[in-house]
């Protein structure tokens, strides 16, 4: 009897596809989506779970990748859970940190001429510019699409941001960050961030996580039904004349 070979469905055919714009896909999603699993990606790229795991094994040998365990929110399940890859500082360089040794340098200079005061400063007055930009968009959407209008503007900057929700506020989780080597070594830049998403939400806020301390995702929490009275100053007015 003559042995027929069985045809490949359609999603089956991507298993065998295996080349640079799959794996880049595959970073890229990991990059917008922050940590996923093998499974998660095989569903949101359409490819057989194991020619993610090809890719993941690739892109793993580069660098580009690491895989973790997954953080555990509530009891932990039977089983072991699935392993999530991340992205590393070197996958992170892939999609561009430009001139970090030049803005490394010139901080490190503000720092020895005018203390970590300058260096704050310079983080604020960095910001200000996008500050003004985005406060007219956000202060006219309801209040409901305020975190969600500030994301699509980190994005439209590069920080690929999204919003998550869950029962005690929202989250903005922004999976790039163009400046997460810099602010590794001068965190005043996340701070001065996390006083202007305070400013233009008009809410508290709190930094839970950030890309320059060798987190995943940076994430903010914005908590429900906590609207300041007042608003702090604009990062303009706080600027030393």
């Amino acid at each position: 009897m003559k042995n027929v070979r069985p045809e490949a469905g359609p999603r089956e055919t991507s298993s065998i596809v295996d080349d640079a714009p799959t794996r880049e896909r595959v970073a890229t999603t990991i990059m917008e989506n922050g940590p996923s699993t093998a499974a998660a990606l095989a569903e949101r790229l359409g490819l057989t779970p194991a020619a993610v795991r090809r890719h993941l094994d690739l892109l793993l040998d580069e660098g580009v990748l690491e895989a973790r365990e997954p953080r555990v929110r509530g009891p932990r399940g039977r089983g072991r859970p699935a392993k999530v890859f991340v992205i590393t500082d070197t996958g992170r360089d892939h999609f561009g940190h430009a001139y970090d040794t030049l803005a490394t340098d010139a901080l490190r200079f503000v720092e020895q001429s005018g203390g970590d005061d300058a260096v704050a400063a310079f983080a604020r007055q960095r910001l200000a510019l996008f500050e003004e930009r985005v406060r007219p968009l956000i202060d006219a959407a309801a209040p409901a699409d305020r975190a969600k209008v500030l994301a699509e503007a980190l994005t439209g900057d590069g920080y690929a941001a999204s919003i998550e929700s869950n029962a005690s506020g929202e989250q903005i989780c922004q999976h790039h960050c163009p400046v997460a080597h810099v602010a590794g070594e001068f965190p005043h830049l996340c701070e001065a961030e996390t006083e202007m998403f305070s400013r233009l939400l008009g809410t508290h806020v709190q930094r839970l996580a950030t890309i320059a301390n060798g987190d995943g995702i940076c994430t903010t929490h914005l908590p429900h039904q906590t609207s300041m009275q007042t608003a702090p100053k604009s990062a303009a007015e706080r600027l030393p004349s």
